[in-house]
């Protein structure tokens, strides 16, 4: 069975659990296939939650769900060193970050000190306990959800540990006809579907090489370049309204996180090449998390989403 085929049976097993969410299904493909994190926001009952977890039965690979509370400390999530009587010495007491997926459940519970944990496992693939660095397996991914209506009880992540997360998704509500075939399905008390394995860590490796093998042509990348220049400076781009919102723009990483963006949406489509409209359909999942908006901006009514709009429509190929 080639990888192409593997991945379509990826597609039909998350569909008979997790209704009408192809496109979540394939953001967290993303995120699995380039190794880069995804923040999936919305609000409570989307299955955001649903579909990480199908995924990790999906794939043959270690996996836990931490859920993020206020009260919990970095050793709760990375381990810690314990006394063992037996060797009359500390010993280290692995903590659940130690997996290939990780679902951070309401990340935006966690305190500073737990962000500031789990920002080095997510950027350096590595943990550090007492003075010994460990390195985590590969391939690791952080999968994190987070509610935009609650506040009580909430930390604001550090725009350093947002830029980390390769994508943000927003899960929407379902249509009707989506919500009715959830309904009938979930009020079955006796549904129990468990998804096969089909995607192994060899698989993975391999679908990486062959993403790789994607080509992207030079007026395309430079078409990302001038994307990302246009969230930092709108009024040379002709968008001097959005300039006066705009407080700072996407970093590198947006640059290099739609490059690889693009190859898998490509990749994913059967082509072995990016076309414009791959760039266009990933771009605002790359930047609504990395554009920041002044105060003027939220008083005028002005959202991310609303610039990242308007540069996709002014910023022209082969500018």
């Amino acid at each position: 069975m080639t990888s192409r085929e593997k991945i379509k049976l990826v597609f039909d097993e998350m569909g008979k659990v997790v209704v009408g969410h192809e496109k979540l299904t394939n953001r967290l493909l993303i995120g699995l296939f380039t190794g880069g994190h995804v923040l999936l926001e919305g609000v409570p009952g989307l299955a955001k939650t649903l579909a990480i977890n199908t995924l990790s039965k999906i794939l043959d690979l270690h996996f836990h769900r931490i859920q993020f509370t206020p009260d919990l400390l970095p050793a709760d999530l990375i381990g810690t060193m314990i006394y063992s009587r037996k060797s009359d010495d500390f010993e280290v007491k692995k903590g659940p970050i130690f997996a290939n997926i990780i679902l951070a459940d309401e990340i935006n519970r966690a305190p500073a000190k737990v962000q500031s944990a789990l920002l080095e496992a997510m950027q350096e693939k590595q943990v550090t306990i007492g003075d010994e660095t460990y390195p985590l397996d590969k391939p690791f991914l952080v999968l994190a959800t987070q509610n935009p209506v609650e506040q009580e009880g909430t930390f604001p992540l550090p725009e350093a540990q947002v830029d980390r997360f390769m994508l943000k998704v927003f899960v929407d509500y379902l249509n009707k006809e989506q919500e009715l075939e959830v309904m009938r399905k979930m009020s079955n008390m006796e549904f129990s579907y468990q998804p096969k394995a089909i995607l192994s860590k060899e698989d993975i490796f391999e679908i990486r090489k062959e993403i790789n093998n994607i080509t992207i042509s030079e007026t395309l990348e430079k078409y990302i370049i001038e994307l990302i220049f246009a969230t930092r400076k709108p009024a040379d781009y002709g968008m001097r309204e959005e300039g006066r919102y705009v407080q700072f723009g996407a970093s590198p990483r947006a640059s290099i996180n739609m490059n690889l963006a693009s190859k898998v949406l490509a990749y994913l489509d059967g082509r072995d090449y990016v076309l414009p409209e791959d760039i266009k359909e990933i771009a605002p999942d790359v930047l609504n998390h990395r554009i920041m908006l002044n105060y003027e901006a939220e008083a005028d009514g002005i959202t991310t989403m609303q610039v990242i709009d308007t540069i996709l429509r002014r910023v022209a190929i082969g500018r």
